[in-house]
């Protein structure tokens, strides 16, 4: 099993929705890198929720990956915020993961506690301007985030 992290803006989509949903498509990453992370997910890997652009930012949950290799159907419709004029259905550029709720922490580990507790090297997230919304964990760091919540 490996592990990720996956950033959301709370006001649009947040680990409290998630819980509600239980079942949640990942879509809507537009950048390269995370859709290759996203690309790489296996079924049975775990996701750690993070929630970006609010106060404070931190990890607020934990989330199971349970179907991989989907075809992001926002890149298709026009009037999304994610439509991608180049995609086709032949020729999709855009992919994505279905993601299942495990388990909301009953505090945040704040972004503030995991730069103190992990260098940059360790931990792409709490490295100087690293604003990728999907990166992997390796299995040491995921334990120890694990052991604060």
């Amino acid at each position: 099993m490996n592990y990720w992290l996956l950033k959301s803006e709370p006001d649009v989509y947040s680990i409290e929705d998630l819980k509600r949903d239980r079942i949640s498509l990942w879509d809507g990453v537009r950048n390269y890198q995370a859709r290759n992370f996203l690309k790489q997910m296996q079924i049975g890997d775990q996701a750690f929720f993070y929630h970006s652009n609010t106060k404070p930012p931190g990890i607020v949950g934990l989330a199971n990956i349970i179907e991989i290799h989907l075809i992001d159907p926002t890149q298709f419709e026009v009037n999304s915020p994610y439509f991608d004029s180049k995609a086709t259905p032949n020729s999709p550029r855009w992919y994505t993961v279905k993601v299942e709720f495990v388990e909301q922490f009953s505090a945040i580990i704040s972004l503030e506690i995991l730069k103190q507790t992990f260098n940059p090297e360790e931990f792409s997230l709490v490295k100087r301007g690293n604003r990728l919304s999907v990166m992997a964990v390796s299995l040491s760091v995921a334990e120890r985030i694990l052991k604060l919540s």
